[in-house]
């Protein structure tokens, strides 16, 4: 069967995707369901803000790894296979995850893992926007679509450069998918009621 070894890679990468680390962090190490707190979602934010710095960064981890690892995949499977592509179903899954009735994260941290196993020196260039934005602003939600209008930016422009077109197929959806799953958040924005994350705790002076 012809191409059975990327059927394998992109359903494997679904299912990557699809653990929901923010799901099971919260339930075995805190008896808690952050999808009945905070924005519901099952990603890094959410976790941050319900359970957090301790468990925020293992979800970050988690999600970030799994992204990793599923774009990987061609390489440990001997495929040709781009791992850009192969990093797709992975973001899907963790938006769409078949393991908690497929209502899951905003794929950021995801997306995140993705891109640094295929373009490493993107991943920074939008890593760095992430933190400035978020050392400015304090919000999160803010941070990460700054970087995806980034990333969307700097894919565009690389693939006019060099040609190489998979980069502005890919990158540029992925972008402007996480862009839309934060649409809630910018009315909030908007509007002022957007949470914002302590960056420094300073203990006060006795």
């Amino acid at each position: 069967m012809p191409y059975v070894t990327e059927i394998m890679i992109i359903i494997l990468s679904y299912l990557l995707g699809a653990i929901p680390f923010a799901l099971i962090i919260g339930k075995l190490g805190y008896r808690v369901d952050v999808r009945e707190h905070g924005s519901g979602n099952l990603g890094t934010t959410n976790t941050f803000r319900v359970l957090g710095k301790k468990a925020g960064i293992l979800v970050l981890l988690g999600d970030m790894g799994k992204g990793l690892v599923a774009a990987l995949l061609p390489l440990l499977f001997g495929s040709e296979m781009s791992l850009l592509l192969a990093g797709i179903p992975a973001v899907i899954g963790h938006s769409y995850p078949v393991f908690a009735k497929f209502k899951g994260g905003k794929s950021v941290a995801t997306s995140g893992g993705v891109l640094l196993a295929a373009f490493p020196w993107f991943f920074f260039v939008v890593v760095g926007t992430f933190i400035v934005t978020l050392l400015t602003s304090r919000m999160v939600s803010l941070s990460s679509m700054a970087a995806a209008v980034v990333g969307l930016v700097t894919a565009t422009t690389y693939s006019i450069v060099t040609k190489d077109w998979l980069p502005l197929i890919v990158i540029v959806p992925l972008a402007l998918f996480i862009i839309i799953k934060h649409r809630t958040n910018w009315q909030r924005i908007r509007a002022g009621k957007e949470p914002k994350v302590p960056l420094f705790q300073h203990k006060p002076k006795s």
